[in-house]
């Protein structure tokens, strides 16, 4: 048996939660349970971990960042998770 015989679930201490409706939109920034502030771009993401002293290596990567209604890119009101 090569798989896992439990199921990992990252935890990381970087939560960007959807797109809420602005001028610009935005997205809710999380740090360890807390809200940090709203982010614009994903450098704004980027500004609020060296805030906390969080570097990022990777925004890909679940154990770094967890996205909620979308990925990265998605700043837009209607763009998703399953944008193409």
């Amino acid at each position: 048996m090569t798989e896992s015989a439990y199921l990992y679930m990252a935890n990381p201490r970087i939560t960007v939660l959807g797109v809420q409706p602005g001028s610009p939109p935005f997205r809710i920034v999380e740090i360890d349970g807390e809200v940090v502030g709203k982010a614009k771009t994903v450098t704004d993401v980027l500004d609020a971990a060296v805030m906390a002293g969080i570097t990022v290596h990777d925004l890909d990567d679940p154990d770094s960042v967890r996205w909620v209604g979308g990925d990265k890119f998605t700043w837009q009101l209607g763009q998703g998770a399953d944008r193409p």
